[in-house]
């Protein structure tokens, strides 16, 4: 299991209909395989997630934020993580409003 206790992270690609963009930053906290962390910048006020990380890495999370417009935004996503040749984790992201739209999109989101 990849240890993301206290790792920070940057979106480096989204979809245009996502709202985190590079000056969104998330911070991870874990206790084995629960993962949570709290974000903000860009478009997003502050947010939260919480994930269940599995033995290869990968994160199933469900998060909610409050965006730059005030509006309460819900939604679900998995990360599928890369170990760089530096030993900095890029996640690759399939995620899914469940608010809003109901549209899905990806990101790319890369340790910093």
């Amino acid at each position: 299991m990849i240890d993301y206790n206290d790792r920070r992270f940057r979106p480096v690609q989204n979809t245009a209909n996502g709202e985190t963009s590079p000056d969104t930053i998330f911070h991870y906290k874990q206790e084995g395989p629960v993962l949570s962390s709290t974000y903000a910048g860009g478009r997003i006020r502050i947010g939260h997630l919480i994930a269940l990380v599995d033995a290869e890495g990968r994160i199933d999370m469900r998060y909610h934020q409050i965006n730059d417009k005030g509006e309460l935004m819900t939604g679900t996503c998995t990360s599928v993580p890369e170990v760089l040749p530096n030993g900095k984790i890029r996640l690759h992201e399939r995620w899914q409003w469940t608010s809003g739209d109901r549209t899905s999109g990806s990101s790319v989101l890369e340790e910093i």
